[in-house]
């Protein structure tokens, strides 16, 4: 009997040890890393249309591509309807395919998991799933018309959705352990509803009239003083009751309500998961933007207000990431960026600016990756930009993955309206502007709106940096120096502009302290190892005679910048 005992928990802890890849996320600092055989990777990510991976021969097409764009990973969603054609009938070789090709074109996967919801709606589960509405009951507006959305208090639609999702952590661990090519699982995609805050069919109903369960109660009094603003607002009534009890009567209750229940829904999916192939996890979320409404947005998804139900409801996910689509780029990732919360953009739109974007996020937020939406469909014109970015990412990868967490890095982001930010630095103060602030380009002054200019600042030592990016400027000064600055405009020639006289502003004051110089500013490349190899000088009008290290808009370029104290 002990014999058999011990080879039974022999073969149990052999089980589980086969199930985790190895891929995994580790701290470092205030930064979260994924790591491959505990080596940290920047995932430079794509993802492909909703359709690109729909055939052999469409994957057959794109991966090689994708590898020649400068990509080291391929979103690629993973279709239900696909891959279970007949209920119980798995089909995996679209799968197989996007593994074998990635492989080839040494590339990284991360599968989109397109089961009960994808951009809300229930378009991709199989005809049989959705035909059966009895067996799947589909989610109600509150005048009762009934959506293209399944119940997420349906049983039998998680079993089917649950079942299918298994199957394929189950293919995935079988044709991939010990290759590492899918690094990652998204779970569902944008999910939410639309055209009402929350479901309300009969099951959704009974469970908003009863008791908010204490699971959530406990986590949101344990953790009043972190909530989200709004959170923070709406949890008015700390001794429980129905969800209009603890947090009112209106939409966003309702919208609450839904986040919990959409929440324990994955959290189920996502353990799951685990138990089969431990690999990270994560949720996408459409932006509540422009003014919307809950249910005129995926109302319930994994939104920055929603953070702290979906932290309490789905602990299994590794992190909530937005898509960002609209304007304000810097805005969106801040929310998304937080101690309990590492970013990760999924998608986003793929643009001329796309490539700027990319280096903020890893320079300024200690990003776990960043991908473009349908690069496949991109042209060449656009997707250049990003190309260029992420050849320099890859550069920089050793150097950034070293830095990351511990206050090294800085990531800039500028345009027409946010053109300056000052970085102190101990006792060096840097003002990074736009190029375009700079007169010496007439698209500066032409009216027309500026492409975003941006990158990433690297503390390499005391008094010295590397500046990679592209349209941006910037100025080295001691604190001191800074203090006592004279402000001037500058003409087309970089000197005085006619008719503008300095202002000091202490000009009856002599100067006191020192004042930082910069002894050269070197165009470099990275090697594999995070070596420096020189390239040329950026010396004379490059640097304006020792005042600025600097790159043009449309250029990109890794800086290496020396400074000296006079």
């Amino acid at each position: 009997m002990k014999k058999f005992i011990l080879l039974t928990l022999f073969f149990l802890f052999t089980f589980h040890v086969f199930t985790y890849a190895q891929v995994a996320l580790r701290r470092q600092g205030t930064a979260t890393q994924l790591t491959i055989n505990g080596k940290p990777m920047l995932i430079l990510g794509g993802e492909l249309s909703n359709s690109a991976a729909t055939s052999v021969a469409d994957i057959d097409e794109v991966m090689p591509r994708m590898h020649k764009m400068g990509l080291n990973t391929v979103l690629v969603p993973a279709y239900w309807d696909l891959m279970e054609p007949e209920e119980g009938k798995f089909d995996f070789t679209l799968i197989d395919k996007v593994i074998t090709d990635a492989r080839q074109n040494d590339l990284k996967v991360i599968f989109l998991w397109f089961g009960a919801w994808k951009n809300s709606m229930s378009c991709y589960a199989p005809l049989w799933f959705k035909q059966n509405t009895q067996k799947n009951p589909r989610a109600m507006t509150k005048s009762g018309k009934p959506l293209e959305i399944a119940s997420a208090f349906s049983e039998n639609v998680f079993e089917a959705d649950n079942h299918a999702f298994k199957n394929l952590m189950q293919h995935i661990a079988g044709i991939d352990k010990g290759f590492n090519t899918v690094i990652m699982i998204q779970v569902e995609n944008e999910i939410g509803m639309l055209e009402d805050a929350r479901d309300h069919s009969d099951a959704a109903d009974k469970a908003f009239n009863t008791p908010v369960p204490q699971q959530l109660m406990t986590f949101l009094q344990k953790n009043e003083k972190q909530l989200h603003p709004q959170m923070k607002a709406k949890f008015h009534n700390v001794k429980g009751g129905t969800w209009q009890r603890v947090f009112g009567d209106d939409i966003y209750t309702d919208e609450i309500f839904m986040a919990w229940n959409y929440a324990k829904y994955v959290e189920r999916l996502a353990k799951a998961a685990r138990s089969i192939y431990h690999i990270p996890l994560y949720v996408n979320a459409a932006m509540n933007s422009r003014g919307r409404k809950p249910g005129e947005y995926p109302s319930a998804g994994p939104l920055a207000h929603l953070k702290d139900i979906w932290h309490c409801g789905a602990p299994s996910i590794d992190f909530l990431a937005p898509d960002i689509y609209d304007t304000g780029f810097e805005g969106w990732t801040k929310q998304y960026a937080l101690p309990d919360n590492p970013l990760f953009i999924p998608e986003s739109r793929c643009c001329n600016n796309s490539g700027v974007r990319a280096l903020y996020a890893f320079g300024e937020h200690d990003a776990v990756g960043f991908s473009a939406f349908a690069i496949d469909q991109t042209d060449s014109v656009t997707t250049s930009y990003l190309t260029r970015s992420y050849k320099m990412l890859a550069e920089l990868s050793p150097i950034l993955t070293s830095k990351q967490g511990k206050g090294q890095t800085y990531g800039l982001l500028f345009d027409n309206n946010n053109k300056e930010r000052v970085i102190n630095d101990g006792d060096v103060s840097l003002t990074c502007r736009h190029y375009f602030t700079l007169p010496w380009d007439v698209r500066a002054k032409d009216g027309s709106a500026w492409p975003e200019g941006g990158g990433i600042i690297v503390k390499i030592n005391k008094n010295e940096y590397l500046i990679a990016g592209s349209g941006i400027v910037v100025e080295f000064k001691t604190i001191t120096e800074k203090q006592q600055e004279e402000k001037k405009t500058l003409g087309e020639d970089g000197f005085i502009d006619a008719g503008n006289k300095m202002q000091q502003n202490n000009t009856s004051k002599t100067f006191k302290g020192q004042r930082i110089g910069i002894g050269y500013v070197d165009q470099v490349h990275i090697d594999e190892n995070g070596k420096s190899l020189y390239v040329r000088r950026d010396n004379g009008d490059q640097d304006h005679q020792g005042r600025h290290a600097r790159i043009s808009v449309d250029d990109y370029k890794i800086l290496h910048v020396t400074l000296y104290k006079y």
